[in-house]
C-alpha cells in the first residue's frame, strides 16, 4: 500500500512539472528569435530606482486634463505637431517618446525624472541658464529637426504640466537613480562602425529597417519604430548624436525588450552600434551659437573648434580617457 501511496504521489508531480512546463512554453511564440548575444544583468537589478506617480494621483490633479494632453502630446509628437499634425505642421515625424521611452517614465529610457528638479539651470551648450521650456524647444528644433513651440501656447503649457507632474516626488536639486541615460563605461579604443554596422544589421534593422528610415504606421502619420538617420531623424545637434549619450541609450533599452534590469548588448556592441548610427548621414543645423565656451564642449561632442588638441574624429569615436584626462589637466591649470 505504502509503494503505491510512493508512486501515485511521484506520477502526480510529475504530471505537474509536466504541466506547468507546457503552459510556460504555450505562452512563447513559435517564431521567437533567440538572441546570439548573452543576456546580462546589468547595469543594475535592484528596486530603489524612481518611479513615477500613478494614474490615481493624476486623477486627483486640478489641471489633469492639461497633464493628460501634455503626455499625449509626448506619445504622439507626430499627430498633432508632425508633417501631417493637426495643429501645427513644425516637426519631423518622430514623437518625442521615441527618444524619451514611455513617454519619459522608463528607467534609464531619457526619462523626465530629474527635468523639473534641476531646471531652471546653466547649461554651457547655450552659455546660459535655461528654462524647461527652452529645453523642450530645443528637442524640438533638435531631435525632431522642426520649429519651436510659442513658449505660451497650449501645447508648451500642456508638455510642462506633464513633466512637473512626474517630477512630484522629486525634491529640488536632486537626481533619482534611474534617470535619464545610463553613463556607459569608457572604451579602451575607438567605437567601431563597421562592426557596427554588421550589428546593426543582426539586431537592429528588423524593426528601424536597413536603410535606417524607420516604419511608419498604416496611415503614415506616425512612426511604429523610428528614423535612426535620414531626412526624418534627428539632427547632427541633437544629444543623442553624442556617442557616449546613444551607446548609454542604447545599452539599456535596445534591442526591443532589454532594459535596465536585463540588457542584451555588450557594452563594446552597444559603442558600435551608436559609431555606425552616428556616421550616416542625417539632417544639419547652424550650430554657430552653441558653446560660447568652447572649453565647456563635452568630450565626445564631435564637431569643432576644440581647445584640447584632439582631432574630431577622436571627439566622434573616441578613444574618451586620453581627452577627459586632458580636459582635467586643462582645467586645472586655469584654476592654478
Amino acid at each position: 500500500m505504502n509503494t503505491i501511496y510512493k508512486a501515485g504521489i511521484f506520477m502526480l508531480l510529475s504530471l505537474l512539472v509536466a504541466g506547468i512546463y507546457i503552459t510556460v512554453n504555450d505562452t512563447i511564440p513559435q517564431n521567437t528569435p533567440i538572441q546570439s548575444t548573452q543576456v546580462n544583468q546589468k547595469p543594475e537589478n535592484k528596486d530603489d530606482f524612481w518611479t513615477p506617480p500613478t494614474e490615481a494621483q493624476l486623477a486627483e490633479e486640478s489641471n489633469a486634463e492639461q497633464i493628460k494632453y501634455g503626455r499625449e502630446l509626448i506619445q504622439h509628437t507626430s499627430i498633432y505637431l508632425g508633417p501631417k499634425g493637426k495643429v501645427a505642421k513644425i516637426t519631423n515625424g518622430m514623437n518625442c517618446q521615441n527618444c524619451h521611452l514611455d513617454a519619459g517614465t522608463k528607467v534609464w529610457g531619457n526619462n523626465y525624472a530629474a527635468v523639473a528638479s534641476t531646471y531652471p539651470k546653466f547649461r554651457e551648450r547655450s552659455g546660459a541658464t535655461e528654462t524647461m521650456a527652452k529645453r523642450v524647444n530645443d528637442c524640438m528644433e533638435r531631435s525632431l529637426n522642426g520649429k519651436a513651440l510659442d513658449t505660451n501656447g497650449t501645447e508648451m503649457k500642456a508638455i510642462l504640466s506633464y513633466i512637473n507632474w512626474l517630477g512630484t516626488k522629486v525634491k529640488k536639486g536632486d537626481k533619482p537613480k534611474g534617470s535619464g541615460i545610463y553613463e556607459l563605461a569608457f572604451l579602451d579604443r575607438p567605437a567601431n562602425p563597421e562592426k557596427g554596422k554588421a550589428l546593426y544589421a543582426e539586431k537592429c534593422q528588423s524593426c528601424h529597417q536597413p536603410n535606417g528610415t524607420g516604419l511608419l504606421n498604416e496611415t503614415g502619420n506616425e512612426f511604429v519604430y523610428p528614423p535612426l538617420w535620414g531626412k526624418q531623424s534627428y539632427n547632427q545637434g541633437a544629444g543623442l548624436f553624442r556617442l557616449s549619450r546613444f551607446a548609454g541609450f542604447i545599452k539599456t533599452n535596445m534591442p526591443l525588450g532589454a532594459s535596465h534590469k536585463i540588457t542584451i548588448l555588450s557594452d563594446e556592441e552597444a559603442w558600435d552600434i551608436a559609431a555606425f548610427v552616428n556616421s550616416q548621414p542625417r539632417p544639419s543645423k547652424d550650430l554657430s551659437k552653441d558653446w560660447p565656451n568652447i572649453a565647456g564642449k563635452p568630450i565626445d561632442h564631435p564637431l569643432g573648434p576644440f581647445t584640447d588638441g584632439f582631432s574630431e574624429k577622436q571627439h566622434k569615436y573616441g578613444p574618451f580617457q586620453p581627452i577627459k584626462k586632458k580636459k582635467e589637466q586643462l582645467a586645472q591649470q586655469k584654476n592654478s
